[in-house]
C-alpha cells in the first residue's frame, strides 16, 4: 500500500490507541507510519490524540523531535487518517531505565540530554504531558528525541485531548509520571514536564519510581501532599546536589520547581554551582506537618487556568552578564548592575549567569602554568561573586562561570548557544582607532549571538539593544 510515495512494510507495534508500521520512501529511507485505532469499540481519545499529534508534530522542528514527513485524512484501504514521520534509529530511554540504578555520570548525561530536549520543546510553545522513558529516544550522537505527542498541549492550538469528554474524571497521562497539577485539571504548564523529568531522574538514580505505579485516582493524588523517600535514603552514595535537583523537580507546587528545563540541564552539568538546601541534605521528608500544609495549599488553591509555555518561558529568561574583571570601570559596573536589576525585577523567574573570560594561552609556556591558571580562575570567580553581591538577588538565581578563550567574544557566543541564553548584558568601554579597526567585542557579540544583546555604556550613555 502506498502512502505519499512510501511503501508499507511490517507492523511494528499495536497499542490501545494506535498502530505503528515501518514504511520506506522511494529512495529507501525508512519512515514510521502511524494510524489511530478507529471503528467499533474504539475510544474517542484515539482520534483526538492522533489529531493532536499530527497538528503539533507538523509545527515542530529541530533535532529533539522526529521530523514530520506527510499526513492525510484518508487512505486507499479506507482506514482513515495517517501520518508518516522520521524513523529514529537510536535506543529508547526505557532500555537504560531497566538497568537502574545507574552510575552518576550516566544519570547526569542522560538527564541533561532529556532536559535540553524538553526545553527545546517548550520554546516551541508545546508541553508534552506524557514524558516517560518509553517516549524518549536517542540519536547516535546522544541527542534526546521526544516522541508521542498525543496528550501534548500547543499554546496556539485547541486542546483536543482534554475536550473528548470521555475521561471519567481520570487525568490524562501515565500514573507513575503525571504531575500534581493535571490531577487538579490544569494542563499546559511546562513545569508539569519538569515534574515528570524529576520522576525519570529519581528512577535512574534509585531504580525505583518515587510514587510507585498507582492504579486509582486516589493513589495518584497522594503525591499532592506526601513526600517520596529521599534518593540518598535509598542510595547513600548519591551526592547532595543530585538529590537537590531531583527533589526540586518533584516539588508539589509548580512555583517551587525549576522555572525551565534548561535550568535543570545547567545544574546537572555544573553541580558545583547547585545551592544545597534542606531538600538535598535531609534523608527524610517533611513529615506529617509538611504533608498537612501541602494538602491545605492544594485544597484551597484557586481554580486552575490555562498556561502557555511561551508565556511562562518569557518570564524565566536565562540572562548572561559578561563582566570584565580585569579592567574595572566603577561607573560602567554600576550601570550594568542597574540593567540586571531591571531585568530581574521585571522577570522574577530569570536566572542570571555572571561570566568572564580567561585566556590561559598567555601563560601556557610558563613552568607553573597549571598552578597560575587555577589561581587566576579562583581570583576571577571571587571577582564575579563580589560584582554580583550588590545585586541583592537570592543565590538560587545566580550562577558564575569563568570561560576559556583568547578572544572574549567567541566563548561568550558559544556559551550563549550551549546554555540557551535568552539575553546578554555586557559593557562597552570607550572607542579608539584600534577598536574601530578591529571591531569591539560587544559589536561582535551583538552581531553573532543567538539572542538579544544589551550593550551598556558608561558616562551616562543609554544602553544599546541589538
Amino acid at each position: 500500500m502506498d502512502f505519499a510515495g512510501h511503501c508499507v512494510e511490517d507492523k511494528i507495534a499495536e497499542g490501545a490507541m494506535a498502530t505503528l508500521w515501518r514504511a520506506r520512501a522511494a529512495d529507501g529511507t525508512p519512515r514510521l507510519l502511524k494510524r489511530p485505532k478507529l471503528g467499533m469499540g474504539s475510544h474517542p481519545a484515539c482520534f483526538a490524540g492522533f489529531e493532536t499529534e499530527r497538528m503539533i508534530l507538523a509545527r515542530l522542528a529541530g533535532p529533539h523531535v522526529p521530523a514530520f514527513v506527510a499526513g492525510g485524512d484518508e487512505s486507499d484501504d479506507g482506514g482513515g487518517p495517517w501520518l508518516i514521520e522520521e524513523w529514529v534509529t537510536g535506543p529508547s530511554l526505557a532500555e537504560a531505565a531497566r538497568r537502574a540504578p545507574l552510575p552518576l555520570d550516566e544519570i547526569v548525561r542522560i538527564g541533561a540530554a532529556v532536559a535540553t530536549a524538553l526545553h527545546a520543546l517548550h520554546r516551541q510553545n508545546v508541553v508534552h504531558h506524557d514524558l516517560k522513558p518509553q517516549h524518549i529516544l536517542f540519536r547516535d550522537d546522544g541527542c534526546a528525541v521526544l516522541i508521542d505527542f498525543g496528550l501534548a498541549v500547543h499554546g496556539e492550538l485547541p486542546d483536543l485531548a482534554d475536550d473528548t469528554g470521555e475521561r471519567d474524571d481520570r487525568p490524562l497521562g501515565t500514573p507513575a509520571y503525571i504531575a500534581p497539577e493535571p490531577l487538579r485539571g490544569e494542563r499546559g504548564n511546562p513545569r508539569s514536564d519538569i515534574f515528570s523529568l524529576g520522576v525519570i531522574l529519581y528512577l535512574l538514580a534509585t531504580g525505583r519510581l518515587p510514587f510507585g505505579t498507582p492504579e486509582s485516582l486516589a493513589g495518584m493524588r497522594r503525591r499532592l501532599w506526601l513526600d517520596p523517600p529521599r534518593p540518598r535514603a535509598l542510595r547513600p552514595e548519591l551526592p547532595e546536589w543530585l538529590q537537590e535537583i531531583v527533589m526540586r523537580c518533584l516539588a508539589v507546587l509548580p512555583e517551587n520547581r525549576y522555572a525551565t528545563a534548561a535550568q535543570v540541564a545547567h545544574d546537572l552539568a555544573h553541580p558545583e554551582q547547585v545551592v544545597i538546601t534542606a531538600r538535598g541534605r535531609d534523608l527524610k521528608g517533611g513529615g506529617w506537618r509538611a504533608a498537612a500544609r501541602r494538602w491545605w495549599k492544594t485544597a484551597t488553591a484557586p481554580p486552575p487556568q490555562r498556561t502557555r509555555a511561551a508565556d511562562h518561558l518569557a518570564r524565566a529568561p536565562h540572562v548572561l552578564v559578561a563582566i570584565d574583571t580585569e579592567h574595572v570601570d566603577a561607573t560602567l559596573a554600576d550601570a550594568m548592575r542597574e540593567a540586571v536589576r531591571r531585568v530581574a525585577s521585571a522577570d522574577f523567574l530569570a536566572r542570571i549567569s555572571c561570566v568572564t573570560v580567561l585566556d590561559a594561552a598567555l601563560f601556557a609556556g610558563q613552568e607553573e602554568a597549571g598552578e597560575i591558571e587555577r589561581a587566576l580562575r579562583t581570583q576571577r570567580l571571587m571577582a564575579l561573586h563580589h560584582w554580583a553581591r550588590d545585586l541583592g538577588l537570592s543565590p538560587e538565581r545566580l550562577r558564575f562561570h569563568v570561560l576559556d578563550g583568547s578572544n572574549a567574544a567567541g566563548p561568550l557566543i558559544d556559551y550563549a548557544r550551549a546554555q540557551h541564553v535568552d539575553h546578554i548584558i555586557m559593557g562597552a568601554h570607550g572607542s579608539s582607532a584600534l577598536r574601530r579597526l578591529l571591531g569591539s567585542i560587544s559589536a561582535r557579540v551583538a552581531a553573532e549571538a543567538p539572542c538579544s544583546v544589551t550593550v551598556v555604556r558608561s558616562a551616562g550613555r543609554a544602553p544599546a539593544i541589538a
